[in-house]
């Protein structure tokens, strides 16, 4: 029997039991982890639409904004384009914090905007500059929400990976040759069975024939 060499299994009544328990566990365990893998790849592809409408709004806040910025400095004295650069508008601070997807830890942002009373003075500015910074201060918690879904959406994509690894490893390679091995134990104790019946005639045939 191909492979039945490297197992080493006793063929006995005892062996057959614990073969066949392990069996079940590993039919629970395949079971268990193709719904993990489907459950994560629900989850995975509507990340990715997520990921993708999000990069779309990123991208077009961002032209939108830099278009008008650059508007700003055409229109603006360079000494005042100068002076607002080095502005502190606000404080924004941000926080990791993880959240459990079917086993996988993903990360989130939480955020927090303090406005620091730094003003600029509008006479000296273009109204294309106050559009601008508008877009830039809209921009900035999408950004942090487009960094967390394409990192949790990478971390997601490495768990479904692992897990079909173990689905596969399961389904093409532990459960065939416990199956296999089940087999093969169970013919050699019939075939000790049938050699224990033949014994025991060939005994009450001797003791027939010496009586």
């Amino acid at each position: 029997m191909s492979g039945m060499a490297n197992l080493r299994v006793n063929p006995t009544r005892m062996e057959l039991l614990r073969l066949k328990k392990r069996a079940a566990l590993a039919q629970k365990g395949h079971k268990l982890l193709k719904e993990k893998r489907d459950g994560l790849m629900r989850e995975f592809l509507v990340l990715v639409r997520e990921v993708r409408k999000l990069r779309e709004q990123v991208d077009e806040k961002l032209a939108g904004a830099l278009r008008h910025f650059v508007l700003a400095q055409a229109a603006m004295d360079p000494q005042a384009v100068r002076m607002v650069s080095l502005l502190k508008l606000q404080n924004v601070s941000a926080a990791v914090v993880e959240k459990n997807v079917m086993g996988v830890r993903i990360p989130d942002f939480e955020t927090a905007y303090e406005e620091l009373g730094e003003k600029y003075i509008n006479w000296e500015t273009s109204p294309e500059l106050d559009i601008a910074m508008y877009d830039f201060r809209e921009v900035l918690p999408l950004l942090l929400d487009l960094a967390a879904k394409e990192k949790a959406a990478e971390l997601m994509a490495q768990e479904i990976e692992k897990t079909r690894r173990r689905v596969n490893a399961l389904e093409h390679v532990l459960i065939p040759q416990q199956k296999q091995t089940i087999k093969y134990i169970g013919m050699k104790l019939e075939e000790q069975g049938r050699a224990a019946i033949i014994t025991t005639m060939k005994v009450k045939e001797s003791i027939s024939e010496n009586s």
